[in-house]
C-alpha cells in the first residue's frame, strides 16, 4: 500500500523546489523594469502561472495518476507517449542546467573547479533519489529549515539598504517580464502531478503546494532582482560574495540546487513508468542526474530563457487542453490510442504561442494562448466530437 503524503510533506516539497539559484538568476533580468514595476510583473506573471500549477495538479490528485499519465486522458495512451518523451528530455535539461548554475555560483564562491562542483552537486541529488521521495521526511525538514534561514539572512542584506529601489533601464518590457515569471511555474506543469497523486487531502494539498511555491518563486525572483539592483551584478557568485555571504552563500548554493533538481530527476523516472512499466523509475532518475551532471560539466548554458520560453510553447496548450477536458468536458480516459483532434487542437496552441510570443501584449502569451486553445478545445468538442456519439 503506497504510503499518502500530508499537506505539510507536500509543501515542503515546493518550497524546496522553488528556492532554487535559477530562479535567483531569472529575478535578475527584472533589474531592468526598475523594482516596483519588476516587482509587479513577478507578481502577476506568478498569479497566473500559479492557477494554472493548481489546476494541473489537481488533476493528478484527484485521479491519483502521474503527470504523464493524466495526459492520456485528452490525448489517448498512445498520443500522450509524445509528450511523455519531451518531459523526460526537459527534465534532463533541466537537471544539467540546475547543476550548471550551481556549480558556477559554487566556483564563484569557492574556487576548487566547475568539474568538481558539478560532481559534488551531482552526487548530492543521487543521495537524493537513493534516500527515496517517501523517506526524505527528516532530511527534507532539515535541509529546508537551514534553506529558509540562510535566503532571510540573504534577503536581509540584499535590502537593509533600500539601495535596491532602482528605476531600470527598460531594456525589458512589461509583457516580456510577466512571460517569464509565468514560465517557471509552467515548467512545473508537465510534473506536479507526479506528487500531489500522493496526497491525503487533494485539493488541500493541491493548494498548499501552488501557494507554496508561488509565494516563495516570487520571493526568489525578488532576490535576484533585488541583487541586481543592489549590487549591479547578475553573476550569482558575485551577488553573494558582495552580500558578504561565503559559507552561508555556498551553503544556500549547493542545498537549493540539490533539493530542486532532485525533483526534476525523479520526474525523469516516473515519466519513463507511464512509457513503459518495464523501466524502473528510480534508475531512470540516476541516469537523469548522470546525464545532466555531463551537460554541465561539458556544455554552456547561461541563458535559459529560450528553453523556458520553448517548455511554455509545448506544456501551455497540452495542460489547457488538460484543463479543459477535466474540469468543463468532463471527460474519462480517452478508449482511443491517439486523440486526433485534441493533437490537431495542441499544434494550433503550439503555434499560437510562438507567434504570440512576437507580440508584445501586458500579460504575456502564456494567458492568451491557453484560454484561446481551451476555447478552441471546447468548441470542437461540444460542436464536433460529440455529435457523433
Amino acid at each position: 500500500m503506497n504510503k499518502k503524503t500530508s499537506i505539510f510533506e507536500n509543501g515542503l516539497i515546493w518550497f524546496g523546489a522553488a528556492v532554487s539559484i535559477a530562479e535567483i538568476l531569472t529575478g535578475t533580468y527584472f533589474a531592468s523594469l526598475g523594482f516596483m514595476k519588476g516587482l509587479l510583473a513577478i507578481i502577476l506573471g506568478h498569479i497566473i502561472g500559479c492557477l494554472l500549477f493548481f489546476l494541473s495538479g489537481l488533476i493528478g490528485a484527484k485521479t491519483e495518476k502521474s503527470a504523464m499519465e493524466t495526459v492520456k486522458i485528452s490525448f489517448g495512451s498512445k498520443g500522450s507517449l509524445f509528450f511523455a518523451v519531451l518531459n523526460i528530455l526537459q527534465l534532463v535539461g533541466w537537471t544539467g542546467i540546475m547543476i550548471y548554475d550551481g556549480a558556477l555560483a559554487t566556483q564563484g564562491v569557492w574556487s576548487i573547479g566547475h568539474i568538481v562542483w558539478c560532481l559534488i552537486i551531482g552526487g548530492l541529488i543521487l543521495v537524493w533519489i537513493l534516500i527515496g521521495i517517501k523517506n526524505l521526511g527528516k532530511v527534507n525538514v532539515i535541509a529546508m529549515s537551514a534553506l529558509f534561514i540562510m535566503t532571510i539572512i540573504l534577503s536581509f542584506i540584499i535590502f537593509r539598504g533600500g539601495a535596491a529601489l532602482g528605476s531600470g533601464d527598460g531594456s525589458m518590457s512589461f509583457g516580456a517580464a510577466v512571460e517569464l515569471s509565468v514560465a517557471m511555474p509552467l515548467s512545473w506543469l508537465p510534473l506536479i502531478s507526479d506528487y500531489t497523486k500522493e496526497a491525503k487531502e487533494p485539493v488541500k494539498a493541491t493548494a498548499a503546494s501552488a501557494v507554496i511555491y508561488g509565494l516563495v518563486s516570487i520571493w526568489m525572483y525578488v532576490i535576484g532582482m533585488g541583487a541586481a539592483l543592489f549590487t549591479g551584478e547578475s553573476d550569482i557568485a558575485q551577488i553573494l560574495l558582495k552580500a558578504g555571504l561565503g559559507i552561508v552563500g555556498l551553503l544556500i548554493v549547493v542545498l537549493s540546487t540539490v533539493s530542486t533538481t532532485f525533483l526534476d530527476a525523479y520526474s525523469a523516472g516516473v515519466s519513463t513508468e507511464a512509457v513503459s512499466t518495464k523501466i524502473p523509475g528510480k534508475w531512470v532518475a540516476i541516469g537523469a542526474t548522470v546525464i545532466g551532471t555531463l551537460g554541465a560539466i561539458l556544455l554552456p548554458m547561461d541563458d535559459i530563457t529560450g528553453f523556458l520560453y520553448l517548455i511554455g510553447s509545448v506544456f501551455a496548450p497540452m495542460i489547457a487542453i488538460q484543463i479543459a477536458d477535466f474540469f468543463i468536458l468532463k471527460e474519462e480516459y480517452s478508449k482511443d490510442k491517439f486523440s486526433i483532434h485534441n493533437i490537431c487542437i495542441w499544434i494550433v496552441g503550439f503555434v499560437l504561442y510562438r507567434i504570440l510570443m512576437k507580440v508584445d501584449t501586458p500579460i504575456g502569451s502564456t494567458l492568451p494562448d491557453m484560454l484561446i486553445t481551451m476555447l478552441i478545445c471546447i468548441v470542437v468538442n461540444k460542436l464536433f466530437i460529440k455529435k457523433k456519439g
